[in-house]
Order: C-alpha cells, then structure tokens, then sequence
C-alpha cells in the first residue's frame, strides 16, 4: 500500500508528539550536516572530575560518576573519536552544562537520533542551513565552483571547462603541426 500524502493537520501532529519526544529525553542535541551536539544540565556544584563521559567510535556513556549515565547507547553512524570532545560549563541559573560535541564519519547523514534506544526523528523534514563556498575547504570548494561554471556554460550552449580545455590542446597541437590537415577532426 502506497503512503498517501500527509494532510497540513496531520503533520503538525506528527511534529508535536517528535517534539514532545525530544523534549522528555534528560539531553538536549542538536546536529548538522558534519556533527551532532549533545548537552544536560547537572548540578553546579560538580566538577569535570565528577562526571564520566565515554565516547567511542559507535556509542556513548555520559553522566554523573556512581548514578545511571544520563545518555548511554549506540550512535546509529560511527563517529571519529579523536575530533569529539566535552566541556564543562557554567551556566547562569547555577548549575553547569555538559556540552558534547561528536564529528561524524559520514559528513554526508543525518541523524534520526543520538542513539539508537532514543526516539527518532523524522530527517526527511531537516531544512539544511544554507552553506556557503567560504565554509568548504579548498579542495571541495574547487569543485562546488567547477560544477557552478560547467552548469552555467551548459545553460548558455557553451562548452564546459573540460571541453574547453580539449578545445586548447586541438589548437596549441594544429599551431605546432600547420603540415597536418585537422579538417576532419572531432573531439570526444
């Protein structure tokens, strides 16, 4: 049975039973594209060395040492561990936060949910924030520009940066051999 279109009602229901989800849960967490955030609140009293927080590779234990982690499960994608780490930080109304920040393996997911025992949500309804090329690194942003300017040249009828590096070489080749006749030449 196909899935019928959701009416306007219906999907505001649906997000306010996942918000109302969210919202039980002891953490609070946040994501984008390349990572996810997770924070509690814990009384204001403690110090770091009060607290355990154990982030592997796929799962994660936080808490107050001697009590229940206040988040314990398994992340639904792998994680890189060396580029994820947790503060300790005060907060005005007295009690302090843990902040925990986890950098996915896969930049190119979101997350239904922090971990897996934890009720998801729905990640077809994520409206990205929009990046922009200063945020890439050097290497993608080349390519974001590439694709950008090959786009724009198909549209006009033009020839891409690849064709028209192809077009040079035909030209900087018949320049150097004027004896060859290029009158049937075709690129590919």
């Amino acid at each position: 049975m196909a899935d019928k279109e959701q009416t306007p009602a219906e999907i505001a229901a649906d997000k306010a039973k996942e918000q109302a989800e969210q919202d039980a849960l002891p953490y609070k967490w946040t994501q984008t594209i390349g990572d996810a955030d997770v924070t509690f609140s814990v009384p204001g009293n403690l110090k770091s060395r009060d607290l355990v927080v154990d982030i592997k590779k796929t799962s994660i234990s936080a808490g107050i040492k001697g009590q229940e982690p206040i988040i314990k499960g398994d992340f639904p994608h792998a994680v890189q561990v060396d580029d994820s780490t947790w503060t300790l930080t005060s907060s005005p109304d007295g009690t302090k936060t843990v902040e925990i920040h986890l950098d996915k393996v896969n930049k190119l997911e979101w997350w239904a949910h922090v971990v897996t025992t934890a009720p998801s949500i729905d990640v077809t309804r994520i409206v990205p924030d929009n990046s922009k090329l200063s945020d890439l690194d050097g290497e993608t942003r080349g390519m974001v520009e590439k694709m950008m300017y090959d786009q724009r040249q198909k549209e006009m009828g033009l020839p891409s940066s690849d064709e028209q590096k192809k077009l040079e070489m035909l030209e900087r080749f018949k320049a150097q051999h004027p004896e060859m006749d290029f009158s049937k030449a075709k690129l590919q």
